[in-house]
């Protein structure tokens, strides 16, 4: 994995992921996605949680367009699956992700926040999806992730006029789940991130494994899957430590 272009650095069970394309805004192009590709495949031993940020001011301005124009509908198509391919793994890969987010959040970068868990943006964020104004169409995800935060009548307006929604905005429509003050994402991210791989592993795995699949599922089907979640979660050793812990009123020590 490129040091220059994404860098890593951890601090105990939590691995900041900084991605560093400053000149572009961080604009994402094939180089950057495998190296997130590689991390989220085979995270270092020991972390429990990542934090993704961007260098220079801004998260992610979307795709390289300079990469794009190069493609032709077949190369797009493929492009576009190894995008969902990728962002699936941040998603589902197992880890708690926790998005730092400033300046941009454009495009494929909008696509790669909301693939991650927690999503905290300082008060310069800015959340746009272009793709309608440049000819184009949104190809990692947004439709379906993006589109299920908003709605489809809102990003089709949202994709339509162009129309950019600061950090605030962005909070009220679910974009965000906190806003702080101008360079405050990261800190406050690696915070929760903290907070986070306190938790118990497997709860924190089947969080994320469970409802995102529920969300996909008829009401019995989500029902009966919330039942068997449940039954692994609370007959786990950490699930009996989490209780012993809460009855004599002490901090758990999760395995």
């Amino acid at each position: 994995m490129s040091e220059s272009i994404l860098t890593v650095e951890t601090d105990g069970p939590v691995a900041t992921l900084t991605m560093n394309r400053p000149e572009k805004r961080n604009a994402m192009n094939d180089a950057l996605l495998d190296a997130l590709d590689a991390f989220f495949a085979a995270p270092p031993p020991g972390v429990r949680v990542a934090v993704l940020a961007g260098r220079g001011g801004h998260y992610c301005a979307g795709l390289d367009l300079s990469e794009h124009a190069e493609r032709d509908a077949e190369a797009t198509l493929l492009h576009s699956r190894g995008w969902h391919a990728a962002l699936e793994r941040v998603q589902l890969g197992g880890l708690p992700v926790v998005s730092a987010m400033a300046g941009a959040v454009i495009g494929g970068g909008l696509e790669l926040a909301t693939a991650t868990h927690v999503r905290v943006a300082d008060a310069t964020a800015r959340f746009q999806l272009p793709e309608g104004r440049r000819g184009i169409f949104v190809g990692g995800g947004a439709s379906v992730r993006v589109g299920r935060i908003l709605g489809p009548d809102r990003m089709t307006e949202m994709m339509l006029t162009g129309r950019s929604y600061g950090a605030e905005e962005g909070l009220s429509l679910g974009l965000a789940h906190y806003v702080v003050e101008e360079g405050a994402a990261l800190a406050h991210a690696q915070e929760l991130a903290h907070r986070i791989a306190g938790n118990a592993q497997l709860s924190n795995y089947i969080v994320i494994q469970a409802l995102a699949r529920i969300g996909d599922m008829s009401r019995g089907d989500g029902l009966f899957t919330e039942s068997l979640a449940t039954a692994i979660a609370q007959t786990s050793p950490d699930a009996r430590e989490g209780l012993a812990a809460f009855l004599d009123k002490r901090a758990p020590r999760f395995r």
